[in-house]
């Protein structure tokens, strides 16, 4: 029995593909809980269109995430924090203040997104960050903190 998978199925396949399975197995586990639909021809011919509609949009998306990363590498991000006088920062600076940055010069840039590489930053100095644009698109991003 050949099958459709809806989602990620543990030891047997990920979403969008069409396996093989026993009778029983699909008929009774995967069917049923809704993990899986039988793969008839009209079946097939809607999964197809699907997948070809779901590439064209993750190429769009993809495009403005290389669009938005080219952009963002040009800018200059700074970061003002108050330190003591030999240059220790009270606090340190996470990327909940580098979000905040981010997001002043126009760009909208989910925290989570961002991974600073040398964590946690306590001192004033030049360092970089990684930021997840898209599942293909990581950029490495130079910040500077600087005393206010």
């Amino acid at each position: 029995m050949e099958i459709i998978l809806k989602q990620d199925v543990s030891n047997l396949g990920n979403k969008d593909d069409i396996i093989a399975v026993k009778n029983g197995y699909g008929r009774n586990y995967l069917i049923p809980k809704g993990y899986a639909i039988l793969a008839t021809e009209s079946a097939r011919k809607v999964h197809k269109e699907d997948l070809k509609q779901k590439a064209f949009k993750e190429e769009r998306i993809k495009n403005s995430a290389l669009e938005i990363a080219e952009k963002l590498q040009r800018k200059h991000i700074k970061i003002g924090a108050k330190t003591s006088s030999t240059g220790k920062i009270f606090g340190s600076v996470n990327t909940i203040q580098l979000s905040e940055v981010i997001n002043k010069k126009g760009f909208e840039i989910d925290r989570k997104k961002i991974t600073i590489k040398s964590e946690p930053i306590k001192e004033v100095g030049k360092y970089t960050c990684e930021i997840k644009l898209h599942k293909d698109v990581v950029i490495e991003l130079p910040f500077e903190v600087i005393s206010e």
